[in-house]
């Protein structure tokens, strides 16, 4: 795994830069980027992710206003973004690094889309 992608980059490279500015970095390679399997893996997989992840916690930031139980999705929507912050970087670490790592169940569904 050592090719080329979109720009003369080398596919570890811009693995890594399609989790940079998390989905937009990531709807920027799906565009761009034609050719190369592990780029594209890596975009789709920042896109679901990070969309996914941003809608669910934007749902809890709203229920959070609900009295009494309004702590409890504070609390989860705070985990979310934790969860977020922390996989952007494992997940950016392990693309620059040339892994193909796929989340739980969404890496799948990714890569199932990619190869049909």
């Amino acid at each position: 795994m050592s090719g080329k992608s979109v720009f003369g980059l080398d596919e570890k490279t811009s693995g890594g830069l399609c989790y940079v500015l998390t989905f937009v970095s990531g709807i920027f390679y799906l565009l761009v980027e034609k050719e190369n399997k592990f780029v594209r893996f890596h975009a789709l997989q920042s896109t679901v992710w990070f969309i996914a992840a941003c809608v669910v916690r934007w749902i809890f930031d709203v229920l959070s206003f609900i009295p009494v139980l309004g702590a409890l999705f504070g609390v989860l929507s705070w985990l979310i973004t934790l969860l977020m912050f922390v996989s952007w970087i494992y997940l950016m670490v392990m693309a620059f690094k040339g892994n193909r790592f796929k989340i739980p169940v969404l890496g799948d569904a990714v890569e199932n889309y990619l190869n049909k």
